[in-house]
């Protein structure tokens, strides 16, 4: 029977000054020779936790405990490549005066993140672009496409161009319409997206998205076409700004670190690792911890090791060598899931593991073929 120390000395990646050990020990994650680890679901039920540390609508924080790397990994993969979400991408320029190229503006557009009815997304069709092998591919229809317009142009506010021509360089006060935002592109809802997204309109994330900048008599018309597509297709339809996890650190101070070093130890860490704390008549008074006869001296402590950026900065002084011992716990996973929008971040996360799910029901499908 393996003992618990050893057990969470597994768990443990080393952090020294120059090396990092105990990264990978074994020939498959989690086997140890001579010792039964063959998978089990009420084991992985005890052991596996989640934890939440923060939850807004586009931005979320959360630990996945007792996993291994690669079902980690798993999920930033999908979370960045495979949720779908709209995007422009077929656009007419029916007519542009402004001072950027149609190319450019219609870049410009492509890259807006959108957002709508969710169960709308999931009953969209995805567009077939036509191939040399499949030259018809899709047709455009209420099922696959998104339709969006840009119509807007620039004038003079009545008595605009006699302020102007006093001097006045305000061009809220001079012209109307003069910057184009995210907000004026109205969406045309068609056959059944009239249903579909009548709650939740398609939409731009942020209305305040600066698109360009016109003058008098400038004007842009434009037709866009918004499909439903996933980041692998391109980065426009990632449902992330970022999508990343880092192991929890850790922190163990071996010998009692007192006075102006434990001041100097906690400037060594960001804001909040390492708190001061004075030491107690107890820990005076009990032989062999260190701290005899320093009754009310600071001393530094663990606060919260999750803050640290595991920058190895203690580790660059001598009077620390000894004292102290960094590592990450190599299956406490601590994710940062940024939505663009379409998605509420915690949202994210259980849909990409519902595409996981999917992805093994496959493989399980596809095995069973090849056994009959």
């Amino acid at each position: 029977m393996v003992s618990q120390t050893e057990l969470d000395r597994r768990k443990i990646v080393g952090i020294n000054a120059e090396t990092v050990t105990n990264v990978t020990s074994t020939d498959y994650p989690g086997q140890w020779p001579g010792e039964d680890h063959s998978w089990d679901l009420d084991f992985f039920k005890k052991t596996f936790n989640v934890q939440f540390h923060s939850n807004d609508e586009f931005d979320a924080s959360f630990s996945l405990i007792g996993l291994d790397a690669s079902v980690a990994n798993a999920f930033r993969r999908i979370l960045i490549a495979e949720v779908p979400t709209v995007a422009i991408e077929d656009i007419f320029v029916i007519h542009n005066t402004s001072i950027i190229q149609d190319e450019v503006l219609c870049h410009r557009m492509g890259l807006i993140p959108f957002r709508g009815s969710r169960d709308g997304l999931r009953w969209m069709h995805w567009f077939r672009k036509g191939t040399d092998e499949d030259p018809e591919g899709s047709t455009h229809n209420d099922y696959n496409v998104c339709i969006l317009n840009l119509q807007i142009e620039c004038t003079w506010q009545p008595g605009g161009q006699n302020r102007a021509v006093n001097g006045e360089t305000d061009p809220n006060k001079l012209y109307n319409n003069h910057n184009v935002y995210a907000r004026d592109i109205v969406y045309e809802p068609t056959g059944q997206q009239i249903s579909r997204f009548a709650d939740d309109p398609v939409r731009a994330v942020n209305p305040d998205i600066l698109v360009a900048k016109l003058r008098p008599e400038q004007k842009i018309n434009m037709r866009m076409y918004a499909m439903k597509g996933i980041g692998a297709d391109h980065a426009k339809f990632s449902p992330v700004a970022t999508a990343s996890y880092r192991l929890l650190p850790t922190i163990d101070i071996l010998k009692p670190i007192l006075g102006l070093q434990a001041q100097k130890f906690a400037r060594c860490f960001p804001k909040g690792v390492i708190e001061l704390q004075p030491v107690t008549r107890e820990e005076a008074q009990r032989k062999g911890s260190g701290y005899e006869g320093h009754e009310g001296e600071m001393k530094a402590v663990v606060k919260d090791p999750m803050r640290d950026t595991v920058s190895r900065e203690c580790l660059r002084h001598d009077e620390f060598k000894g004292k102290v011992k960094l590592g990450r716990v190599r299956d406490h996973f601590i994710f940062r899931v940024e939505s663009t929008g379409q998605w509420e971040s915690d949202e994210l996360f259980l849909e990409s593991v519902k595409l996981l799910k999917i992805k093994a029901q496959r493989m399980k499908r596809g095995l069973a073929a090849l056994m009959r």
